[in-house]
């Protein structure tokens, strides 16, 4: 050791603080602090630290969703303007919308995957960016090819986010309050397309529907922040080779089911075509099965759907959301078809629904906790079932009031099922595996959307006679009702009892 450096010694034998220039001869060095790091450090710190690091981690994640997810209804119903702008074909611009869903529920299980293993909040963060750049270029799209490949690499990016961002929130909750959670997520998931509809209509009359995507890239930003301040990483598994076999014979058997169900009704049921697409698409299943059971690391481990709460969680999300789906897109055809509405006066009474799904989830997670996830589960199933027989009888006697209330029914009804079964699936695997398993449950939920909403529409084939609308509710009714079937094998997760007395 130097004589300098015996200088810069306490008697004690620590170091001495750091110098500045001129403070000892010959020196010139001048120490550089990085502020910006060290506080964002200090505060990622704090809120790691706090008590309150799982509500902090469900903020974060709820602003990355409202965000995502706030133009998706407005955006749908500003198809025909954007067709003028862009000199295209309504039924061509269909696929800004379509085109996002099928890419979500084709991607969700890689990435779900991919986050278990190398790390959730690092795919998320990826995800994310992604997302807010290429939402930030549809704004400048000069095509409507450009504007669908752009919004599909942007839901690319969004497909990260669903499966990484449930699996961070139920890493930082507790088993028994992860249903919790889930009722404040399906609050935002329902609550922000209502939204967007209020706020971004005006904003498409005034300005143009470029600046929904202007507007929606600095709140996506903004969640990008929140979440890389907030988030801190999940643990991680063995590093593993992606199962490629099991990744493209998942992502086959699902584009071809949904382009099935989506073009049938354009190019008939028995066109070649789609004869070809529900081929392929079982032979695609029967495929990913195979390569599942001979994968050393398969995508979706097949033993899952031994396990009770998973597989059954499953068959109640796909029954309950086929008659919710295909319910709220056949309602708005009844009420003008054949009631006479206006398409303002339809919006109004519609925006009923989604309201009450989103305000009624929370309540209903909290309720949970105390009745657990199978009596929520079948309470929830069963008015899903009620509201699409009551839709059928206000089809039948043609009163606006029967409408209304199936769809309060209606959103009552999947506001209190689906906390419990979200997070049904989530207890039924292990926290290394919460990525893969919350993916297989979106990808089954978008399914079961995708195929309501085209068998409810065909049957109903927009006819001004009620007829049809009463056969397709009464089809969503016992498609709902194999839910309810479901729900019934679901079973509660064990709770202590103070936790039980604190959620009473």
């Amino acid at each position: 050791m130097t004589g300098r450096d015996d200088a810069r010694r306490d008697p004690a034998g620590s170091p001495a603080p750091p110098t500045f220039p001129g403070e000892f001869p010959g020196t010139d060095e001048v120490p550089v602090l990085d502020w910006p790091r060290i506080w964002r450090e200090r505060l990622a710190s704090r809120v790691h630290a706090s008590r309150r690091y799982s509500t902090w981690v469900l903020v974060a994640a709820l602003t990355g969703m409202f965000a995502a997810g706030f133009t998706i209804t407005v955006l749908a119903v500003s198809i025909p303007q954007i067709a003028d702008d862009l000199g295209a074909s309504e039924s061509a611009l269909t696929w800004v919308v379509s085109g996002p869903l099928l890419t979500l529920a084709i991607a969700m299980p890689l990435f779900g995957k991919l986050g278990d293993v190398h790390g959730h909040r690092r795919v998320y963060l990826a995800g994310f960016a992604a997302f807010t750049v290429f939402t930030l270029a549809c704004a400048f799209a000069w095509s409507a090819p450009v504007l669908v490949v752009l919004r599909v690499l942007a839901a690319l990016g969004g497909a990260a986010t669903g499966p990484t961002s449930m699996a961070l929130i139920m890493q930082a909750f507790a088993v028994e309050d992860r249903v919790k959670a889930m009722g404040w997520w399906s609050l935002v998931g329902a609550g922000a397309p209502v939204f967007g509809v209020v706020a971004g209509a005006p904003v498409v009359d005034a300005f143009g529907w470029r600046w929904l995507f202007v507007g929606q890239a600095p709140l996506a930003l903004g969640a990008l922040v929140v979440a890389a301040l907030v988030l801190r990483e999940t643990p991680t598994r063995p590093r593993e080779p992606l199962d490629v076999a099991g990744a493209v014979s998942l992502a086959t058997a699902t584009v071809t089911a949904l382009l099935a169900l989506d073009r049938g009704d354009v190019w008939g049921w028995t066109s070649p075509a789609v004869v070809v697409c529900a081929l392929a698409s079982s032979f695609a299943l029967a495929a990913f099965v195979r390569a599942e059971r001979r994968a050393p690391h398969p995508l979706l481990p097949l033993e899952f759907f031994r396990r009770r709460n998973f597989s059954a969680s499953l068959v109640a999300q796909f029954g309950s959301n086929f008659a919710y789906m295909g319910g709220f897109i056949v309602s708005p055809l009844l009420l003008q078809r054949v009631f006479g509405y206006s398409l303002e006066t339809t919006g109004f009474v519609m925006l009923c629904r989604p309201l009450t799904f989103s305000l009624f989830a929370p309540v209903a997670g909290y309720v949970t906790v105390r009745v657990g996830e199978r009596r929520a589960a079948i309470a929830g199933t069963v008015l899903v079932v009620c509201s699409m027989l009551v839709f059928a009888a206000g089809a039948v006697t043609e009163s606006v009031g029967l409408v209304v209330a199936a769809l309060v029914c209606s959103g009552l009804g999947l506001g209190a099922s689906s906390p419990s079964l979200v997070s049904s699936v989530a207890n039924a695997v292990d926290e290394r595996d919460l990525g893969i398993a919350n993916a297989a449950q979106s990808m089954v939920t978008q399914i079961g959307v995708v195929v309501g909403i085209q068998v409810m529409s065909t049957i109903a084939a927009g006819s001004r006679d009620p007829g049809p609308y009463t056969l397709a509710y009464v089809v969503g009714a016992a498609l709902a009702a194999a839910g309810v079937v479901g729900a019934t094998f679901v079973r509660s997760a064990a709770r202590s009892t103070a936790r039980v007395a604190r959620a009473a």
